[in-house]
């Protein structure tokens, strides 16, 4: 009586291999192309980070915190963290990392706002989208990989694929949230002024739902930080495939020099977003 009946079987992992190999069969022509079309893009945006000077980035980088956080000394503790980085001897594989992230980040926002306002603005399509967002958020980062190898092969295409299924989930909530919670009166005096659909959209609902796209933005980029390692293992190069050859090999220093490093890029890139979204907030509430 401890055991589950051995004939009652639901045969999930037959059905998702067998939808796999017709996919593979009638779609792999289309895949082949999109990994193509993905892998370019990504070429180039690694390569603006790599042919960049360093004292370029670090000022770039320094500025923009300036500006953002608000003090200059801020500017100058991220822009010392990714000197740091580039001490270590990681500059090059933290730009490309940078580079990964950056791609993935910007197809998670091409796909995730329009998702976003789509479910905002239709009772249905959120019911239908909101358990694969919850799946989405919820299944093991590793099982993104084992379809993302069967469709692209290895490589950097395969890695911001798995990045992307991810970490899109949280920008097209919170783009949701924001929009919702946009006050009726509001919209109600746009109606009134005579404004149409698509002008509530843009210039009522989006800029005061921003504070919370912006936090989506902020969100979505930490989780395609944090896949790094993971991507690693499909081919992506760059701090992550340090940290993975250091578990492999048992380096300490160099696992720990790797995993520093990403966590400073971590650091930087949420302290600057963060307080774009948190000044963001302030001047829609003024």
């Amino acid at each position: 009586m401890t055991k589950f009946p051995a004939n009652i079987q639901i045969p999930l992992a037959t059905w998702v291999d067998e939808l796999m190999d017709w996919i593979l069969a009638h779609w792999g022509g289309f895949f082949d192309a999109l990994g193509d079309i993905l892998l370019q893009v990504l070429l180039y945006i690694e390569k603006f980070f790599l042919v960049m000077p360093w004292y370029v980035v670090l000022i770039l980088v320094g500025l923009v915190a300036w500006r953002a956080l608000g003090r200059w000394w801020h500017g100058l503790v991220m822009a010392a963290l990714l000197f740091v980085i580039g001490t270590f001897g990681y500059w090059r594989l933290a730009m490309m990392t940078l580079g990964l992230v950056t791609s993935a980040v910007i197809i998670s926002l091409t796909i995730g706002i329009p998702a976003g306002i789509l479910m905002a603005r239709n009772n249905l399509v959120e019911q239908l989208l909101r358990p694969f967002l919850d799946a989405m958020q919820t299944m093991p980062s590793f099982v993104y990989l084992i379809p993302a190898l069967m469709l692209f092969g290895l490589g950097k295409v395969p890695a911001v694929f798995a990045t992307i299924i991810y970490a899109v989930p949280p920008v097209i909530r919170l783009t949701n949230v924001g929009i919702r919670q946009v006050p009726q009166t509001v919209l109600e005096a746009a109606e009134s002024l005579g404004s149409s659909s698509r002008q509530i959209l843009f210039n009522v609902q989006l800029p005061l739902a921003f504070p919370s796209i912006m936090v989506g933005v902020n969100q979505t980029t930490m989780m395609a930080l944090s896949m790094v390692v993971v991507a690693s293992m499909i081919g992506a190069r760059g701090l992550g495939l340090e940290v993975l050859l250091a578990i492999n090999r048992i380096e300490v220093g160099r696992g720990f020099e790797a995993g520093l490093s990403i966590v400073f890029l971590a650091i930087i890139i949420d302290r600057i977003t963060h307080a774009l979204a948190a000044r963001q907030r302030q001047f829609t509430s003024h």
